[in-house]
């Protein structure tokens, strides 16, 4: 096949898949696991599926605004100094989509910590929702070109019963100068706070 044919053919491939190729070349298996394991699609620079009422089981379509777009690249534009100041500035993004969703879903009634012993699934996430709703909109912020210290990296889990540590898992940017992995962590914290920004190595560690 021709230079020429390909590029027609991979164009073509991606109009009718309605996703890029070189998206899907930077999205890794783990990450893609999140959106396959529970038959939704990855998100674009148009729109994410964002999951609720635990592990996905309720999800609405975020169609990015105009409005939506200038708000997060006015946020993220805090962050361009340093690597420190870009992961402040996600921060802030993430609790931007909070209260962004949070009427829309119902999740502005949601605790830190849910799980299904509040027998409150549909105001609620649990941590498998966070880990790929926070996903989702790192990848978009990066799709846009937000994110300059950082890339996203691999969901990470934890959990020792022996230790009395409960299984649990998070999104996760790495450094692009040192390598660091560092988690963004909203199950832990309820409506609006800030999530938990700290390294894999001490987050592995915490309860």
């Amino acid at each position: 096949m021709s230079a020429g044919v390909a590029a027609v053919f991979g164009a073509f491939l991606a109009a009718l898949l309605g996703v890029s190729v070189a998206k899907a070349v930077e999205m890794s298996a783990a990450v893609a696991n999140l959106y396959s394991s529970v038959s939704i699609y990855p998100p674009s620079a148009k729109s994410m599926t964002v999951c609720y009422g635990f592990v996905c089981r309720r999800r609405e379509i975020l169609d990015f605004t105009a409005g939506d777009r200038s708000a997060l690249t006015q946020i993220m534009a805090a962050g361009r100094a340093s690597a420190a100041a870009e992961r402040a500035a996600v921060q802030k993004a993430v609790v931007w989509f909070d209260r962004r969703m949070g009427p829309v879903l119902g999740t502005n009634k949601r605790v830190a910590k849910a799980d299904f012993r509040y027998f409150d699934d549909k105001h609620n996430y649990d941590c498998w929702d966070t880990t790929r709703n926070t996903t989702s909109l790192l990848l978009v912020l990066q799709e846009w070109s937000l994110l300059k210290h950082h890339a996203i990296g691999d969901p990470r889990y934890r959990g020792n019963t022996l230790v009395l540590q409960t299984p649990h898992n998070t999104a996760v940017l790495v450094d692009r100068a040192t390598k660091i992995e560092w988690v963004v962590d909203l199950w832990p914290r309820g409506y609006l706070q800030p999530p938990d920004v700290m390294t894999v190595q001490k987050w592995v560690t915490e309860d």
